[in-house]
């Protein structure tokens, strides 16, 4: 089946609650060689599409990041059918000129996790198990995305380094002054091992981050001063993205 055929995947993490009502196809759970994925795999149709949803944490936000089944989610998704697959992710900024409120679509990734399941491979296998990940997320998935924020006219950073770190506590200013100087823009807790294990199925992924609050020591405010007004907003832009997006797929 082409690509622009099969559904599109989304996983949704903080916030998803925002999507508002969907018009619910099919639901499913799906078992996987990995355990339970975070939630039941939901069939919704937006903009006359279909397209898969997976709660990260869980519908209810039960599951903290550092305790997701990364693996099962993503196995799941590519088991049925998805070959494009957007995740949204809620990120603290790094940079003063990505404004809490505002998305991010990040071209690059700095993985700080550890202790996580990060692969599928558990056997040598040659250079299979040794994916290039130079370039982390789907070029072509990410200029679709970007084209589409640009039509619609929405503030979104288009470019950016996600530093991943393990959470589930927020970091230290010094944390971050670190993160700074590797190059990070961006600082959230899920897109490690996400993407890696979509590009080791084939996966076409791209993250759109939607940006939540100021990272720690970067704004004199406390850092959960707002957020909820500021993850309503980015949430919202999100969801004129994905719909736009879906219109111009369809």
């Amino acid at each position: 089946m082409p690509d622009d055929v099969r559904p599109l995947g989304l996983i949704v993490g903080t916030g998803y609650e925002y999507l508002g009502p969907l018009e619910i196809v099919h639901r499913e759970i799906v078992p996987t060689p990995w355990g339970e994925p975070s939630s039941p795999l939901v069939t919704v149709r937006l903009e006359g599409c279909d397209i898969v949803l997976l709660a990260r944490h869980g519908f209810g936000h039960t599951l903290l990041p550092h305790l997701v089944n990364y693996r099962a989610n993503v196995w799941a998704l590519a088991h049925v059918g998805v070959s494009r697959l957007v995740a949204l992710a809620s990120v603290g900024s790094l940079d003063p000129a990505c404004r809490p409120g505002t998305l991010a679509v990040p071209e690059q990734i700095v993985d700080y996790t550890h202790g996580r399941p990060t692969t599928f491979h558990e056997e040598a296998d040659g250079l299979g198990a040794h994916v290039d990940f130079t370039e982390p997320y789907d070029g072509e998935l990410r200029r679709a995305l970007l084209a589409v924020a640009a039509r619609e006219g929405l503030e979104i950073a288009t470019t950016g380094v996600y530093g991943v770190t393990q959470g589930p506590r927020l970091e230290t200013a010094a944390e971050i002054a670190r993160l700074r100087r590797d190059g990070c823009t961006l600082v959230g807790m899920t897109g490690m091992p996400e993407a890696a294990l979509a590009r080791e199925l084939g996966l076409a992924y791209a993250t759109c981050a939607m940006i939540v609050n100021w990272a720690a020591g970067m704004a004199p405010e406390p850092i959960h001063e707002g957020i909820a007004a500021h993850l309503e907003r980015a949430t919202g832009e999100a969801v004129r993205l994905i719909r736009a997006f879906l219109r111009s797929a369809s």
